[in-house]
Parts: structure tokens; C-alpha cells; sequence
């Protein structure tokens, strides 16, 4: 049996145009995946951070982590690991609701502490930040409703404590 572990990445890139291009080029022309991909400016506008989930065998894994770290952009690679990082996910979820079951879903959302971003007579839209276990027991516990739209934005994430990557040491 294939065991495929699941990897997140920081990456600092040097914020330039293409950089995104090259990296996705990468796994494109590899034939990997990417499970998900957030990136965005850091406190220095000249570096962004993507945060990048990949799934695989461990060879794979390490061959990704060693085919990005040759990409010109690339400043740093770190994985975020499981009790030494924080990592989080956003979803927005419209739900369809008439008057007898809107009571339901309200309950539902603030038993994940989710806000009500938008009312309509006969929806609600959620905003839930959480890890993807807790985003995905929010969704299975929706399941009886009619869920219209849902996005999830993709996984970012940080490592605990001081430890600063665009310094790279700690503080």
C-alpha cells in the first residue's frame, strides 16, 4: 500500500513577477501536485511568502523541498511541522436556510465560534478560521443542509516562538 505524507512549506521568494510562474512550473513539470498554495507580501515588500501543502512519499517530498531551494527566487525553505507551527485555514460557506432551519445553522456556527458575514432572507454566509480539522467537522456537521458555495482559502501558516526567517535566527 502507497503511504503519501503530507508536507507545509514556508517559502520566502524575492517578490518579482514570474516568481509564482516558476514555482508552479516546477511541480507542472515534474508531475507533482499541490494540495494548496497561499502567498502574500511579507513586513518587507521585496519578500513574499508562499505556504505550500504537497503530498507524496518521502523521496518525493525531499526532491521537492531540493528542486524549489534551486530556484533563483527562493531565499528559504522551511517545513512546518506539527507542534512547532501554527497553521490555518479560512473558509466562507453560504448556506440556503428558511425561516425553521436558520436557528440551526446559527447554532452550528457559534459552536466553532464562525461569524455571520452576511444575512440574506433565505441564506447565510460564514466566515470559519481554524486547522483543517476543525473547518472539515464544521462542514460535516453542515451536512444536512444545503450548502450553496464554499471556498476555503488554502492552508499558511507560522513557526512557533522567536524564530524569524526573514532574519534567519532568532531573536
Amino acid at each position: 500500500m502507497l503511504f503519501l505524507k503530507k508536507m507545509v512549506l514556508s517559502i520566502l521568494v524575492d517578490n518579482t513577477s514570474g516568481v509564482l510562474s516558476r514555482v508552479s512550473g516546477l511541480f507542472a513539470r515534474r508531475g507533482y501536485n499541490i494540495d494548496s498554495l497561499t502567498v502574500s507580501e511579507t513586513v518587507n515588500p521585496g519578500i513574499s511568502r508562499m505556504t505550500l501543502v504537497v503530498s507524496g512519499e518521502d523521496e518525493v517530498l525531499e526532491q521537492i523541498q531540493k528542486q524549489l531551494s534551486k530556484l533563483v527566487d527562493v531565499r528559504e525553505i522551511i517545513e512546518l511541522k506539527d507542534g512547532a507551527s501554527v497553521c490555518r485555514e479560512l473558509i466562507l460557506c453560504k448556506v440556503a436556510v428558511d425561516a425553521t432551519q436558520r436557528q440551526q445553522v446559527l447554532a452550528v456556527a457559534d459552536i466553532f465560534r464562525a461569524k455571520i458575514v452576511d444575512v440574506a432572507p433565505d441564506s447565510l454566509m460564514i466566515e470559519l478560521t481554524g486547522n483543517q480539522q476543525k473547518l472539515n467537522a464544521f462542514i460535516d456537521l453542515l451536512n444536512g443542509f444545503e450548502i450553496k458555495e464554499l471556498v476555503r482559502t488554502g492552508i499558511t501558516g507560522l513557526t512557533r516562538g522567536t524564530y524569524d526567517m526573514l532574519a534567519g535566527e532568532f531573536e
